[in-house]
């Protein structure tokens, strides 16, 4: 078997990096306005545990919405980072490359929080590996986190805090802005880490 996984340079997908040790990494600048931030941290991160790291960058600005396009949100976003359909067109060209460089096994960091949206939950993952695994090439797609929390996906990774920082979670720039949702979660999540830390024994 050889696994891949799709990188964002976020917490959940570094943490998983750091897990699961994939053979290759694919991110994916798709017009995202944090892109370049995401790029260096994914390219620290298989740099440090010597993972192939491919960088796909195909403009899908135009078709985008919310905080991550810096465009007005759609009328169907059940939150300000919402981009439509992002999982599905994700996994779909990370699926191209993987077939390419002969992976057969794609992780990606879905995590327990991201089934406020629909593309965040089991059926959605399930169903998207059935559609590919259907085609040329059996890939099949696995959340090997889905059913975690950041801060548990971090502890079980064995993650150190030093390689943890290397993630980029804001959802507006390649600078971290601090106040929209992605931000918010990377502090919650060191917050609730450093408390682990702090407890005796």
């Amino acid at each position: 078997m050889k696994t891949g996984l799709l990188l964002s340079g976020g917490m959940d997908s570094l943490c998983i990096a750091w897990w699961k040790r994939p053979d290759v990494a694919i991110t994916i600048d798709y017009g995202q306005l944090p892109a370049a931030a995401e790029i260096a941290a994914s390219s620290a991160i298989c740099q440090q545990l010597g993972i192939e790291h491919h960088i796909l960058r195909i403009d899908c600005r135009s078709l985008g919405s919310g905080d991550m396009a810096g465009a007005e949100a759609s009328v169907h976003a059940p939150a300000a980072d919402w981009w439509p359909y992002r999982n599905q067109l994700l996994i779909t060209l990370a699926a191209m490359k993987s077939i390419a460089l002969g992976v057969n096994h794609l992780w990606i960091g879905t995590v327990k929080s991201d089934g406020s949206h629909r593309d965040g939950t089991p059926t959605f993952v399930a169903a998207i590996s059935n559609v590919l695994a259907l085609q040329e090439g059996g890939l099949r797609v696995e959340a090997p986190a889905i059913e975690m929390t950041t801060a548990e996906l971090a502890r079980e990774s064995g993650v150190p805090a030093g390689a943890l920082a290397w993630a980029h979670s804001c959802h507006k720039a390649d600078v971290a802005c601090g106040d929209c949702r992605g931000c918010n979660k990377y502090f919650e999540v060191l917050r609730e880490l450093d408390h682990d830390m702090d407890r005796p024994g």
